[in-house]
């Protein structure tokens, strides 16, 4: 699977990068309770600033991902570490919704630098092309673990003492984010194969031009709609209804725990099936699993039995989105090719987190927002199926550049 030993710790160092970057950014969500309560700020604001945490992210993917293909991953992972620790430092300073606003920008820029897109990419480059997909799904299992063991922590902090306590845990996670971002640039050292020569901008020309990239950029829309919805709104919702803030975190834990297995699936099944078809079932499925959920009052057993699911169809997104593109246009500039699609994910996280938000605080429920985001699911999966396949004859041939 892994052609040579420094590219076994370039795996290494991408999985834990993003296991920490991924942990960290999912729990945010878990601070809505007390922090609105202790800074007499409204669910609009705080989400306010999840969403535009995520719209930075999407913003700035794409020149991130442009410079780490230039002048390389380490410095662009390094330096995304390092603003990831200003980010969780200003949110424990914060004193009203312009600081919690400014954190987001901070660690939206840092998961341009530290997520699912420049990871993928050196996983991706240090796999070899026949085990690539599986080896994915396992990076992105790997990345994973974060998201269990983070919620479950920073909720027990919460639980237990004042939310700046859960913060100090941030904070510890995110100076460890640095030695793991340093081994994942080490995918700048490995060799590539060589392959056509094609120059940056006409790749991305061909990008623009390729009918299953552009299905598959604009279906995207829906995972960010969904899931920050999800891990935004989830622990307010269950707090509405009178369970205990612990099920939350629960939820959340549930979720990262599957989902471990659930993103080595989609790896594996990558490597065996359409990429496509896989992706559009995700979405169906996922539009199914949150009407059952939603349908019916919440209870201790529902929500878990719907974190389970939901685990298993939260991150498969990552191995096959990347997976398809290096299948397109190969992983020269892999980097830059995901950031073009995750700009389409990230307006559709904005509008989960702060629509959510608005939704709620006009209509007091959120009735209207999952029954939105169920709608747009499954026509994206619908969309994704039907049309999200190879390029026709006499569509723009694919791009086979340098792998």
């Amino acid at each position: 699977m892994i052609a040579r030993n420094p590219a076994r710790w370039v795996l290494i160092g991408a999985a834990l990068m993003m296991a920490l970057s991924m942990g960290i950014r999912q729990s945010i969500s878990l601070f809505l309770t007390p922090v609105t309560h202790d800074l007499a700020l409204t669910a609009a604001q705080f989400t306010l600033a999840i969403a535009i945490q995520n719209a930075v992210w999407g913003i700035s993917q794409t020149p991130i991902s442009m410079l780490a293909d230039r002048l390389g991953m380490r410095p662009m992972m390094v330096g995304g570490a390092v603003i990831y620790l200003l980010g969780v430092c200003t949110m424990g300073l914060a004193n009203g919704s312009v600081m919690l606003v400014l954190s987001g920008c901070l660690i939206g820029v840092a998961m341009a630098c530290t997520a699912s897109s420049l990871a993928m990419t050196a996983a991706a480059r240090a796999a070899t092309e026949g085990k690539r997909s599986v080896t994915l799904g396992l990076v992105s299992a790997v990345g994973s673990m974060g998201t269990p063991i983070v919620a479950m922590s920073v909720q027990g902090l919460l639980k237990n003492y004042e939310w700046h306590m859960g913060i100090g845990l941030f904070i510890m996670l995110a100076l460890a984010l640095i030695p793991t971002a340093y081994f994942a640039g080490g995918a700048d050292k490995l060799p590539r194969v060589s392959g056509n020569k094609a120059s940056m901008s006409e790749v991305l020309g061909q990008a623009l031009r390729h009918r299953g990239f552009l299905v598959m950029s604009v279906c995207y829309f829906v995972c960010g709609l969904n899931l920050i919805f999800l891990t935004t709104h989830l622990p307010n919702y269950l707090h509405i209804c009178g369970l205990d803030p612990m099920l939350s975190a629960e939820a959340l834990a549930i979720i990262g725990a599957v989902n471990i297995a659930g993103s080595w699936i989609a790896g594996w099944l990558g490597g065996r099936f359409p990429k496509h078809i896989l992706l559009g079932m995700l979405y169906l499925l996922r539009s199914v699993t949150i009407t059952a959920f939603f349908v019916v009052p919440p209870s201790p057993t529902s929500t878990l039995v719907f974190a389970a699911v939901m685990g298993m169809l939260w991150l498969g997104v990552i191995p096959l989105t990347g997976g398809l593109v290096a299948e397109m246009f190969g992983t020269r500039y892999m980097a830059t090719i995901l950031g073009m699609s995750f700009v389409v994910h990230q307006i559709g996280s904005f509008l989960g987190a702060w629509g959510g938000g608005l939704i709620f605080d006009a209509l007091g429920s959120y009735d209207r927002a999952w029954q939105t985001g169920v709608l747009i699911g499954a026509i994206a999966g619908i969309v994704q199926i039907a049309f999200g396949g190879p390029n026709r004859p006499n569509e723009a041939p694919r791009a086979a550049v340098t792998a």
